[in-house]
């Protein structure tokens, strides 16, 4: 670590306290709002050099796409002892918030992985009816898998237009077609040339109650 200027030190920290805690990495936008850089490019930046100095690994997919090389660091990603997973619980998310930003967070809580049919990164608390045709109610859990892609037919988490919503997915040419599963609600059709659509993760799991 003596190799590391102050501000490297302050991001590698960061990241290691944010994976104690969560068990998952934070974003660039996470990392740029928390230690007060003007953009989330001035965090990536420092990233690249904790990447070149050895002591983390980028995957560039991935929004969360960072791993820790350090063995001690390693040990503190570890989940905890029982088979249980220590997941986010994400509550109404602001217009161009990062999902995970601290205050959108809820709780933290336990959960059986052996419920989904993927390990999830966060639950996210349902708003709405929309999707009450593929068994997703409102105020239920939705478990949320970080992706680099969707597939046609799979339900995920999208932003779009400054909000956050699930749906499944199908695409037409350029177009996105963001499917609700209930007959009241329209399909949603983005112009993927001219509109931004970003994926926030892949709905592997519902919790009716917890």
């Amino acid at each position: 670590m003596n190799e590391l200027t102050d501000k490297q030190r302050r991001v590698y920290e960061f990241i290691r306290d944010t994976i104690a805690d969560r068990h998952t990495p934070p974003t660039r936008a996470e990392i740029a709002e928390a230690l007060g850089f003007a953009s989330a490019n001035a965090a990536q930046a420092h990233l690249r050099t904790l990447e070149r100095k050895g002591f983390i690994e980028l995957n560039a997919r991935l929004s969360r796409g960072i791993r820790l090389t350090d063995d001690d660091a390693s040990t503190e990603q570890a989940p905890p002892a029982s088979n249980a997973m220590r997941l986010a619980v994400v509550g109404c998310v602001a217009a161009g918030a990062p999902m995970l930003a601290v205050e959108h967070v809820e709780r933290h809580c336990e959960v059986d992985p052996g419920l989904f049919s993927q390990n999830p990164d966060y639950l996210l608390r349902v708003r709405g009816d929309s999707m009450i045709g593929a068994g997703i109610f409102d105020g239920d859990l939705l478990a949320v898998a970080n992706v680099p892609e969707v597939r046609a037919g799979q339900v995920a988490v999208f932003r779009w237009d400054d909000e956050v919503t699930v749906k499944r997915f199908s695409r037409e040419g350029s177009n996105a077609r963001l499917i609700a599963e209930n007959p009241d609600y329209a399909d949603i059709v983005v112009d993927t040339r001219r509109e931004s659509l970003e994926l926030e993760g892949l709905a592997v799991g519902v919790i009716r109650s917890l």
